[in-house]
């Protein structure tokens, strides 16, 4: 190669490196990852809102009971029938499965338990705490206000039922004065009363229903938040075993995890042994009564008290923490004389008082 040559080559590759160096770099294009989905909707199936109604339709009915007085044998016994057409496991999965709707009107706590559910893997987690201790829900935030909504509202019905037990057991001590005219017949033995207890026993062992306008509503209201216009204060802990099985089903709904894929998981949450053994306690002695209750106006007192009191006293328990509860004398699972002093004062008295 010549001089010349080379030298040529020198300077062009010379000038081919300045050119480089000058030149712009191609752009460095950064793919960056897709956002994550977002979470599911807040969703609660169907069969919650089944249960719920049942208790909301049974106590609707139960406070038709009059409070002022029957005026014939028939309506005691009607409303016997009425009152009595309750199954204790049902009734109580009910009112579980109806708290856990009233808990979902909480805007503070669907908000605060679905801050957890953007991550789906920290979603995952907590619904698998929830269904592994249902007391998880109760620390999640919000739980407080939507506690106060549960603890509120039944408390009304407690307030409600509490009232008319009064008046009906009231009334089985007026009917028996002597200017009552309603002396006449509510003094008057009962007929076949064996026969009596027996249908009621049979009605007992009936099954409960879901009313569907209450359903359709109660699902509507769970899964938009909205549609009941409750109000509530704020609670605090500790809380029963029912609310907060109330919270863990509603917790659950709100992470979107309470679907039909969720079913078995919100039944089994929606059973607690406590509130149903209230009401169990509260059917036996309600079956002692009518056996020891002869003339129409005992009728009257049974129902007052082992019917309309004893739900206001089971559900009292059921939100009742232990600690603030009444004494063990008022509680109803440790109540057991009643069909002991009706069969006392049938064989004490002339014309049987009422039991007492």
């Amino acid at each position: 190669m010549r001089l010349g040559q080379s030298r040529g080559l020198i300077v062009a590759a010379a000038i081919a490196a300045v050119l480089a160096a000058c030149s712009t770099p191609e752009p460095v294009v950064v793919v960056e990852a897709p956002p994550p989905p977002p979470p599911p909707p807040v969703t609660l199936n169907q069969g919650v809102a089944d249960a719920a109604s049942i208790y909301v339709a049974f106590i609707r009915d139960v406070s038709t009971i009059p409070a002022g007085g029957f005026q014939d044998a028939e309506s005691i016994q009607a409303a016997m029938r009425r009152g009595a057409a309750y199954d204790p496991a049902t009734l109580s999965r009910g009112m579980i499965a109806y708290g856990s709707i009233l808990a979902l009107q909480s805007p503070e706590f669907v908000q605060g338990v679905r801050s957890y559910a953007v991550d789906p893997s920290v979603r995952a987690e907590l619904v698998a705490n929830i269904s592994r201790d249902p007391a998880y829900a109760a620390t999640l935030p919000g739980a407080d206000a939507a506690a106060g909504l549960i603890v509120a509202t039944l408390s009304q019905d407690i307030t409600a039922l509490t009232a008319i037990a009064e008046g009906v057991e009231g009334d089985a001590y007026t009917i028996q004065e002597r200017r009552d005219p309603r002396r006449r017949w509510a003094i008057q033995p009962i007929a076949s009363r064996e026969t009596r207890l027996d249908s009621i026993k049979t009605i007992s062992a009936g099954q409960m229903l879901p009313s569907a306008e209450d359903s359709a509503r109660l699902f509507a209201a769970a899964n938009s938040g909205s549609g009941l216009s409750l109000t509530g204060t704020a609670a605090s802990g500790p809380y029963t075993p029912a609310v907060v099985h109330s919270l863990a089903i509603a917790a659950l709904a709100a992470l979107g995890a309470g679907g039909d894929e969720a079913r078995t998981s919100t039944e089994a949450l929606s059973i607690e042994a406590n509130a149903q053994f209230c009401l169990d306690m509260s059917k036996l002695n309600l079956f002692q009564c009518l056996a020891a209750s002869r003339p129409s106006y005992e009728d009257m007192f049974c129902i007052g008290r082992h019917i309309v009191r004893d739900l206001a006293t089971c559900t009292t328990e059921a939100i009742t923490p232990r600690t603030l509860a009444p004494s063990p004398d008022t509680m109803i699972a440790e109540v057991t004389p009643v069909a002991v002093e009706a069969t006392t004062a049938a064989l004490e008295a002339t014309e049987p008082g009422p039991n007492r």
